[in-house]
């Protein structure tokens, strides 16, 4: 009896605490949805639609908020929405490589003009192979180096692209082996991920998008401890994540070299490529370090997936194709591109647009404010947002710059639109004045600077736009 007493006054005391315990938590209970709300006395989808409202530049201290502010703008679904807005913006993504080779990238926002930089590419390494001599063990091309037991830098010779508001990362060469590593960054999620590898090995490949689709052409691959240049192309489908082949880039060496030996020594390979007039325009060359030799280009229509001549206008005056550097970009449906100059002067370098009824290069701007030209690291990149051209170059100071044209603010123009191809009438040699504000005026066109950051004595590789 006393055992069954004892036992049912531990129960109903048990029931008696568990009864209060219920009355804390649902107590509790009727202020977690205030409490867990994104903003409080707001209902959480209007506290989304107010984030998505937020330039981008300003989610780099939500994340900091708390957990819950940076989960809500790293969703797809926030961006989506911000689509629906209109309210999207176009930033500038700048690859640069320091003194070490180690690439880093960094974004700029033109609003602002502020810059971020993205998290580090991850590191792989890969197994050495074997080196052996041959011709092509001469074969250098601008930014190669031999990777060393201890240096990890696996994405040397990278190409880089953008696909459906995301970077990718593709091939490069590490410990002298060539790979077919794809990364990806995702500006969302703030995160590299890799993605399908491509079908080949490839370093220094040229790349483009069409149909919201990444295009991969030419390049090179390591064979035996050697450099080989790479004809075959591919194509990456971002919705499945499959890779597919293209038809490789057919090349005729006949018409340009009558010597049979210099005809066999040296080898075909892709120095350029560019979006235009919903085809993929490749620029070729012969080459064999420090020998090159201009042999026109081919032209790549995904409608009936077969490969083209160039016309010879525009493969003969494609302006530097033969550095292997991206200096073209299309604005307002004009092709442009950079020509360097060699000359030690800073009035250095002529903007050209591609005339496509009389089949010719014209200069635009006689003159591009070009620094330091005699570094033999220097390079120039040229992008196109919010309608203009922009120059990327390093200043006076040696900081990093990005300039527009404006040739619509120019006192006296006529011209009201905002691309250069309006400005075909401005020609001829410009003299270059620096403003006080910062500009750099030249007869034919202002030069804003509209951001500048020091990175050291990094170098540029490369750049692409993203509207996110």
């Amino acid at each position: 009896m006393g055992s069954v007493m004892s036992l049912s006054k531990s129960t109903a005391q048990d029931e008696d605490f568990s009864n209060e315990s219920f009355k804390i938590r649902k107590t509790c209970s009727s202020n977690d949805e205030e409490y867990y709300r994104l903003i409080p006395n707001l209902p959480d989808e209007l506290s989304i639609q107010i984030l998505a409202r937020l330039p981008r530049i300003c989610y780099s201290n939500v994340w900091l908020v708390s957990r819950r502010w940076r989960s809500a703008v790293s969703t797809s679904e926030l961006f989506t929405l911000r689509k629906e807005l209109g309210r999207t913006e176009e930033w500038l993504y700048v690859l640069t490589k320091g003194q070490d080779d180690k690439l880093s990238w960094y974004a700029l926002d033109p609003v602002s003009t502020r810059w971020q930089r993205l998290p580090p590419m991850p590191v792989i390494v890969y197994e050495e192979e074997p080196t052996t001599t041959s011709l092509w063990s001469l074969f250098t091309f601008p930014g190669r180096k031999e990777v060393s037991e201890s240096e990890q830098t696996p994405f040397c010779g990278c190409a880089v692209g953008s696909v459906n508001g995301c970077l990718y990362v593709l091939g490069g060469i590490s410990r002298s082996k060539t790979v077919s590593s794809v990364w990806r960054f995702d500006p969302v999620l703030n995160s590299w991920s890799e993605v399908s590898s491509m079908l080949a090995n490839r370093a220094y490949s040229k790349t483009g998008v069409l149909d919201k689709k990444l295009y991969v052409v030419g390049g090179v691959e390591s064979r035996r401890g050697s450099l080989y240049p790479l004809q075959t192309a591919e194509v990456y489908d971002p919705d499945t994540g499959v890779w597919s082949e293209v038809p490789s880039i057919p090349f005729s060496k006949a018409q340009v070299l009558h010597d049979a030996f210099l005809a066999e020594m040296l080898k075909p390979i892709a120095t350029g490529m560019t979006c235009y007039n919903g085809r993929l325009c490749v620029t070729q060359s012969l080459c064999s370090w420090p020998v090159f030799y201009d042999a026109g280009g081919k032209v790549y229509d995904p409608e009936t997936n077969l490969w083209g001549d160039m016309p010879s206008g525009l493969g003969e005056g494609w302006p530097a194709r033969q550095a292997g550097t991206k200096l073209s970009v299309v604005v307002g449906g004009e092709l442009f591109g950079f020509d360097p100059s060699s000359s030690s002067s800073v009035e250095n370098g002529k903007i050209k647009v591609y005339d496509q009824k009389e089949d010719t290069w014209k200069v635009v701007i006689g003159e591009v404010p070009v620094y330091d030209v005699t570094d033999s690291k220097s390079s120039y990149l040229l992008a196109e947002f919010h309608g203009k051209l922009h120059f990327i170059t390093r200043d006076a100071d040696c900081n990093v710059s990005v300039l527009r044209d404006n040739v619509n603010e120019i006192p006296g123009s006529s011209s009201s639109s905002s691309s250069l191809s309006s400005s075909k009438s401005v020609l001829g040699s410009c003299s270059l004045k620096e403003k006080g504000n910062g500009d750099i005026k030249s007869d034919c066109v202002i030069w804003k600077v509209i951001a500048s950051k020091d990175l050291g004595a990094a170098e540029l590789v490369s750049c692409l736009v993203m509207d996110i």
